[in-house]
């Protein structure tokens, strides 16, 4: 019989009718630390600290929202059946793929609004955005979802060596079974790219635009194979050819790996591997693209101009033009000096 540990309760602590849910704390401390490697990097920029805050406050919720209607829809023959459910975040339903839309289209609309380049912006919020995912993730941790397959405990403490809290927590009771902590994959595979990111970001040859660009292209290739790993991944039925493709890709991990069961019932296509592959591919066309066309002419390193006062940012243009009509008078004092009589 195999003896487990107690499992973490997904509720922080109550006040009074009202708990507050682990997830939801876990989420918010990776807003705000990526809140806070953005305003730092953003200073070296001259952007404020406001800035940042206020496309957070936008951003966050254009996120959710968009995440779980991303969720929703793609299970949407459960939610018709369960419409009370739609909005219970707090049990975990939250895409990444459809947080992403939601927050890169707030933050193209929120840049252009204040004159800034949403390139230029994108790029300093990517290590945000994987510092965030890489707290993120430990709220599936506690809730137990978007694990792998089954695998043995002695897989878990010989092989991986987890703590015996992380192997507890993988013991799923509705099955008897421990899993694959895919959060922890995902989570040591955003480690890797946030590390990356920092020491690339600043070279001569990153263009604006890159820096975001390779957090697509990495973030896609760590969840194209740690994707097939779990068993509930949204899924579609597409065709065969396409399944067999995905299949292919994903070959080489079965030296190490087994993925993990899809009822093909329900689909034989998993949507975030599929939208992986196709988001690496476009990435790598984008930067072919603008750097050949001239879109991708500044540097990472190159000062953020503010579109509409054509000035740098956290340049003030009251400053420029009094400073500009000070210059004038000095010059008028000085050859006022200049033609007092000499005694």
């Amino acid at each position: 019989m195999t003896t487990i540990g107690l499992l973490i309760n997904p509720i922080a602590f109550s006040i009074g009718p009202i708990s507050v849910h682990w997830y939801g704390i876990i989420l918010g401390l990776g807003a705000l630390a990526g809140l806070l490697l953005a305003i730092r990097e953003g200073k070296r920029f001259g952007l404020s600290s406001d800035f940042f805050m206020d496309l957070l406050l936008l951003g966050v919720p254009s996120a959710i929202i968009a995440a779980r209607a991303y969720f929703v829809a793609f299970k949407w023959d459960y939610y018709k059946q369960n419409p009370g459910e739609i909005f219970s975040i707090w049990n975990g339903g939250i895409a990444i793929y459809g947080a992403l839309i939601g927050a890169v289209i707030c933050a193209v609309i929120y840049t252009r609004s204040k004159g800034y380049s949403f390139w230029r912006i994108a790029d300093i919020c990517a290590p945000s955005l994987l510092i965030g995912q890489i707290i993120g993730r430990w709220g599936n941790f506690v809730n137990q979802e978007a694990y792998g397959g089954a695998v043995t405990k002695r897989f878990l403490t010989d092989e991986l060596h987890l703590p015996n809290w992380i192997v507890n927590q993988m013991y799923v009771e509705q099955d008897g079974l421990f899993h694959h902590p895919t959060f922890l994959y995902e989570s040591l595979w955003n480690v890797l790219g946030i590390l990356l990111i920092f020491v690339i970001r600043r070279r001569p040859w990153m263009r604006a635009g890159e820096v975001f660009i390779s957090y697509l292209i990495w973030y896609s290739i760590g969840r194209f194979f740690i994707e097939a790993l779990r068993t509930d991944s949204l899924a579609f039925v597409g065709p065969s050819w396409l399944a067999s493709f995905m299949d292919a890709l994903w070959s080489p991990m079965t030296a190490v790996f087994q993925a993990g069961y899809l009822d093909p019932s329900y689909g034989n296509v998993r949507i975030s591997q599929l939208i992986a592959v196709l988001l690496v591919i476009a990435c790598i066309a984008l930067i072919v693209v603008r750097r050949q066309t001239g879109m991708a002419a500044e540097r990472y390193v190159d000062p953020i101009i503010n579109r509409k006062t054509g000035l740098p940012a956290g340049t003030e243009p009251e400053a420029t033009v009094s400073n500009a009509s000070a210059q004038p008078k000095e010059n008028q004092h000085e050859q006022q000096e200049d033609k007092k009589p000499t005694v």
